[in-house]
């Protein structure tokens, strides 16, 4: 399905080649795209995973709300966006975002906007798990 907004469910795995597959590009010089991944070290310590706890229910809407202020704010013709839910190990992908824009300047633009609003909006609540314990991370996304 090729569409101007497009929000993945990731509750198991995010496939970044199949979310890029959804843009819409037709008129399009540009795709920007931003790929987070679990680190693997943080403050000197092994970390084992993340865990994602959301509400459901409005994730998708929260996401696609965001999506639409993006598209009216820049200049772009077509987002792809995703974020997993549940445990998520080091190296794995968490969230992608994908921008198509006629022109490449609003499509970085947008791309980083729309990872900051996401990280500010989105009702994603992360655990932190490493050896010494698990952490739950202040503040939404």
């Amino acid at each position: 399905m090729v569409a101007d907004i497009f929000i993945q469910d990731a509750p198991v795995k995010l496939d970044v080649n199949t979310l890029r597959d959804n843009l819409n590009t037709e008129g399009c010089g540009a795709i920007v795209s931003f790929v987070g991944i679990t680190r693997e070290m943080d403050e000197g310590e092994e970390v084992l995973a993340l865990e994602f706890d959301s509400w459901q229910e409005k994730l998708g809407e929260t996401l696609r709300k965001i999506a639409e202020n993006a598209k009216t704010k820049f200049q772009i013709k077509s987002i792809a966006m995703s974020h997993r839910t549940g445990r998520v190990g080091p190296q794995e992908n968490i969230v992608a975002i994908f921008v198509a824009s006629p022109h490449r300047k609003d499509a970085f633009e947008s791309c980083s906007w729309l990872i900051d609003e996401l990280k500010r909006q989105a009702p994603l609540w992360k655990k932190e798990i490493k050896p010494s314990g698990s952490t739950w991370k202040a503040g939404l996304g």
